[in-house]
């Protein structure tokens, strides 16, 4: 019987791992991959982040590179590999959680070998769970290749010929943007009419500024947090226009059907696609967790972290404070807020049996 079981050992559950030691608690970390930052690395090789390095701290140890500084995938992997060594944090590798059974007193944590059992448990799995394509994807053509972005490495893996990239987020421009430098043809099938935010503005980061005007810091319940979490996220550090004006680069509007080798979007009838990314995100599943209460966007109910199931917590969750919440830096914050309440939590606990 663990005091703790953190379920996923990406920043969010490695930020749980520090203050659980902090308390000195026995846990245990369950990860569904092989190695440390492997959610990190199994993303596509040119991803840098657009938080630079002195905004990506977790507690206790500050991200190994100079200021001004923005990280790549590997060296993101290498700081998580370097936090669980030194803080010693136990991990079960390879071990994917099925399903959570509340027995009031306490959790049995059942995984395809077997189960844990533990007073208390945080999940940590992050808000990227099912990649989400459209469901007529089924009716394309097999002599079409398609890759959700979460399985895109580089454009090695496309086939000769024209390829569609397909979502107007952060993923979806930045794909775009390598795919069409490699003068094949790319047909982009989104929102062209996006918010775009540079990486640095009048000499200091963009982070800087947000840090600086509380834009990171405005809570989901506050008018202005509200405001935030409901407009277009906007598409930060990539020249949009630039990428939309190259000459191979053709916009086609949203795209609403298939049949086979034809692609009908707003805007055209395409017969001449070798290739399709998916840039069109994920969506969250949580079913396996009894007694949980879910929103309607199948998002955990809870406040701060803390769900309607006694001894259940999240992290690492968008929104679940903050605009910052399931960025790297900002995760301290949201840790730091449930160990003070486990802290809290425990110490009425051992009053009411002294």
């Amino acid at each position: 019987m663990y005091d703790f079981i953190i379920i996923g050992a990406a920043q969010a559950g490695l930020s749980m791992a520090y203050e659980l030691e902090q308390l000195g608690k026995n846990y245990l970390v369950l990860d569904k991959e092989n190695e440390v930052g492997a959610s990190w690395l199994k993303r596509w090789d040119s991803l840098e982040l657009f938080t630079p390095s002195e905004f990506n701290n977790l507690k206790g140890m500050d991200f190994p590179k100079p200021k001004g500084h923005y990280p790549n995938k590997y060296e993101v992997a290498d700081y998580f590999k370097s936090y669980v060594e030194a803080f010693n944090i136990p991990i079960q590798f390879e071990t994917l959680v099925t399903e959570i059974q509340d027995k009031t007193d306490y959790f049995i944590i059942k995984h395809e070998e077997g189960f844990y059992e533990a007073e208390q448990v945080i999940i940590a799995t992050g808000p990227f769970h099912i990649p989400y394509t459209p469901p007529f994807h089924t009716k394309i053509d097999s002599s079409i290749v398609q890759i959700h972005s979460d399985y895109y490495k580089n454009p090695e893996q496309l086939q000769e010929g024209k390829a569609m990239v397909v979502g107007a987020g952060d993923s979806g421009y930045q794909i775009l943007d390598e795919i069409s430098k490699t003068n094949r043809g790319v047909y982009f099938s989104g929102d062209t009419d996006v918010k775009t935010l540079p990486q640095e503005f009048l000499g200091k980061t963009l982070w800087w500024w947000f840090t600086k005007t509380g834009y990171l810091s405005f809570s989901k319940e506050s008018w202005l947090g509200k405001k935030i979490s409901k407009a277009k996220q906007p598409v930060i550090g990539v020249d949009v226009k630039g990428i939309l004006n190259r000459e191979n680069v053709i916009p086609v509007g949203k795209t609403i059907d298939a049949k086979q080798k034809l692609i009908v979007t707003e805007q055209a009838k395409l017969v001449d696609i070798k290739n399709i990314i998916w840039a069109t995100g994920y969506r969250p599943k949580f079913d396996w967790i009894e007694g949980l209460e879910l929103d309607k966007s199948g998002y955990p109910v809870h406040h701060r972290g803390v769900s309607n199931v006694d001894g259940l917590y999240f992290i690492g969750l968008p929104w679940l404070h903050t605009r910052a919440s399931a960025t790297l830096g900002g995760i301290q914050k949201d840790a730091d807020y449930l160990g003070n309440y486990i802290r809290e939590k425990n110490n009425k606990k051992e009053a009411v049996f002294s």
